[in-house]
Parts: structure tokens; sequence; C-alpha cells
């Protein structure tokens, strides 16, 4: 069972990355310096780090994005481009569960594309679990299943936060 975990939204440029950030926070996030507070439901929260813009867009490696203590959840927006496989390495050589959802076609893309890369093996050759979803559509069945996945894997470790509402 490892202690860690990345979970990815992969997609071409505009495939709704971000949009899929903003609506699991219900604001607009960003990438920052700290982990921050998710609330996966009215009483229950479990701390992140979020890195939206995808290290591959920005042209960084993602240690530099990350604080220098390993977050235990990490939430990482990835492009589908060669190079990505430098960020899931990253991840896996470090002991990160990855928890990928591939959006394809994405919300810019005319329709869903071939996978040339080879990404969706070489993903699960390495124990990925890997979610193929349209980014086309309303976004939020697949935010609600990105949330269930965070709490499940979060709360067999004791991770999440309760604070009964007022």
């Amino acid at each position: 069972m490892a202690d860690r975990l990345l979970v990815a939204v992969l997609g071409n440029r505009n495939s709704g990355k971000t949009t899929t950030w903003n609506r699991l926070f219900g604001t607009v996030v960003k990438t920052g310096k700290h982990p921050r507070t998710l609330n996966v439901n009215a009483a229950q929260s479990v701390e992140v780090f979020l890195i939206s813009g995808s290290p591959e867009e920005r042209d960084k490696e993602v240690e530099d994005l990350l604080p220098d203590v390993l977050p235990s959840i990490v939430l990482c927006s990835t492009q589908y481009r060669s190079d990505v496989t430098d960020t899931y390495d990253y991840f896996f050589s470090r002991g990160y569960e990855v928890f990928v959802q591939w959006l394809n076609p994405g919300h810019g893309d005319p329709e869903a594309y071939r996978d040339a890369l080879g990404l969706r093996d070489y993903l699960l050759s390495k124990g990925a679990t890997l979610q193929l979803r349209d980014g086309k559509v309303d976004p939020t069945p697949r935010v609600r299943e990105l949330r269930q996945v965070i709490v499940g894997w979060a709360t067999h470790r004791d991770l999440v936060r309760t604070a009964w509402p007022a």
C-alpha cells in the first residue's frame, strides 16, 4: 500500500485540466507553494498539494514545483506530449500510487485522438490506474470521481480531518 498518491489530469492544451481543479475546489485555484485544504464533503477535508499548470506547459521539472517535504497527496495537471513521462517517472520513483484521468477528447479537441505516444501502455505497465473521460461534457461526474478517489485513499491512511458543521 503506497503512502503517497498522485492524482493527475492528462490532456492536450485547453482540454479542461484547470476546469477540473477549479470545480474540485469550488473556486479558481492556481499552483501554490504550500499544501492546501480540499473539502471533500460538508464535514471532511484532506490536505493536498496542487500543480495546476502542467510542468510540461511551464517548461519546468516537477520537483521544482513541489515543496521540499513531499506531500502525501499531489494533484497535478499533465500535458499529452512525450516528455510527460518525466513527470510520471518522478512520482513512480518516489513510491506514489498514480491515478490518471485522461481527458480525450479534451474540451478544445475536435475529436478523440489516438494514443500516438503510447502513454496508455506506459502508465498501465507502471501500475497506474487510468480513466478515459470526455472533456467536452459537463465535468461534474468526473470531478465527483476524483473526489471519491481522494477521500477513499486518504481515509484508509487516516489523512481525512473531520469537523462537524456548527
